[in-house]
């Protein structure tokens, strides 16, 4: 059964919006699923985007199916198979995928919906594969499960859109002709491939959460394909602790977007937020997941979730004044002994800063501050310039401000650093 077609105008736009909508959300599993027939990412894409036409061809006329995503799903697989009977290898690859395929007619709904979802874990695995460089990933990623168009994730990250077209082209070419594997991999060689797959979606959350250049310091909608993800992979992965951490981490995270820009997107500040504006929602969603990480977890956690523990220390906190900096230092501890870095050192300088005064904090920051990772990373100034603040050194902070608005590519970001320097006068 459809809804009843209309002829009129109005009618043909909201049908047309309707079928870009249920194609962004649904496509991941229609071209996963497809993926698993032709064994090329690139082809199936394309083959669901043949789908697409095809509904917004027939819906506005016919009107939308009740199961709109199962017909579009329907739609691409037939398409698969025409393909797979032009290829002269059609015997063989018949017989793989099953004589129940070669009907006329497509199904309605998928056979089992558990092998989509197993499909759609695959194509995670085969967008964030290793062999792609990690702005590949994050491209590939966004296009594939996100469901953005090139000009979407060229807008998102301030990239030329060519440049992002060539990085999709290349990475599908790179994804088929070294023959990639659409599975889930096991073993030490899952383990590996996870962190890579965490590491894009973890990348395209904090690059929505704090643009790293441009006009915008926030952009929400990076940060909700980001949840979204997460979540998805949560779903398909109930047994992975870090998944749940890193999961936990960003419901946290974002649960105080509305409280981090004020009227006119300026950048608010941890402690100036106003904290009923943090979501509860959202901060409940992040205490279940941290508590699945947890559940589900062997040893030690690990770092996401540490990063998800932290979260919710500041999350339990209704004022900034009620924080519990000794335990945020503490976890900062763990973290920087489970993945050691100079920027989770910084990180726990300023807790430690919090927890027991600014002069500890500045012998941990000046033991990082030459290291290469740090050299043009303007937190590190920033976080100095602070210390130096509270220390009564006004100068060597206004100098260190100076220095970080510099750096920083964000111009929100960089008004917020002249003005903490011009405040030093």
């Amino acid at each position: 059964m459809t809804s009843q077609p209309t002829d009129d105008r109005r009618g043909t736009v909201d049908t047309t919006a309707t079928v870009e909508t249920v194609f962004r959300i649904e496509s991941p599993r229609v071209i996963a699923a497809v993926t698993r027939l032709v064994r090329d990412v690139g082809i199936a894409e394309e083959l669901a985007q043949d789908a697409l036409v095809a509904a917004l061809e027939q819906w506005p006329r016919d009107g939308v199916p009740d199961n709109p995503g199962a017909w579009l799903m329907a739609t691409a697989r037939h398409r698969a198979v025409d393909l797979i009977r032009r290829r002269e290898n059609y015997a063989r690859k018949l017989a793989e995928i099953g004589r129940d395929l070669e009907t006329t007619a497509p199904p309605e709904e998928p056979s089992d919906p558990e092998d989509i979802d197993d499909d759609l874990l695959r194509l995670v695995f085969t967008a964030c594969h290793p062999v792609l460089s990690p702005q590949a990933r994050i491209a590939l990623t966004l296009r594939l499960l996100g469901g953005l168009t090139t000009p979407e994730i060229a807008r998102a990250f301030l990239t030329p859109e060519p440049t992002v077209a060539q990085r999709i082209v290349r990475a599908k070419r790179t994804l088929a002709t070294q023959n990639i594997a659409f599975e889930v991999p096991y073993g030490p060689d899952r383990e590996a491939r996870l962190g890579s797959v965490l590491e894009v979606i973890y990348l395209i959350f904090n690059e929505g959460y704090a643009a790293t250049a441009g006009d915008d310091w926030l952009r929400p909608a990076l940060c909700e394909d980001a949840l979204r993800l997460a979540r998805v992979l949560s779903g398909l992965m109930p047994k992975e602790p870090e998944v749940h951490g890193l999961t936990a981490l960003l419901e946290f995270q974002a649960s105080r977007t509305a409280a981090r820009t004020g009227p006119s997107g300026e950048p608010v500040l941890l402690k100036d937020q106003n904290r009923t504006r943090w979501n509860r929602m959202l901060i409940a969603r992040g205490i279940r997941a941290l508590a699945r990480a947890d559940a589900t977890a062997t040893g030690a956690l690990g770092p996401y979730a540490l990063q998800a523990a932290i979260a919710a220390c500041h999350a339990h906190a209704y004022r900034y004044e009620e924080t519990d900096w000794k335990t945020i230092a503490t976890l900062y501890g763990l973290l920087a002994a489970r993945a050691p870095s100079p920027v989770v050192e910084l990180n726990r300088a300023v807790a430690v800063s919090m927890a027991e005064g600014p002069e500890p904090a500045l012998r941990i920051v000046d033991t990082i501050a030459s290291e290469p990772a740090l050299r043009d990373y303007h937190l590190l100034p920033s976080v100095r310039g602070d210390l130096l603040l509270r220390l009564g050194r006004t100068a060597d902070a206004r100098a260190e401000f100076e220095r970080a608005a510099e750096l920083t590519r964000n111009e929100r970001e960089r008004e917020l650093l002249l003005r903490r320097a011009a405040k030093t006068w």
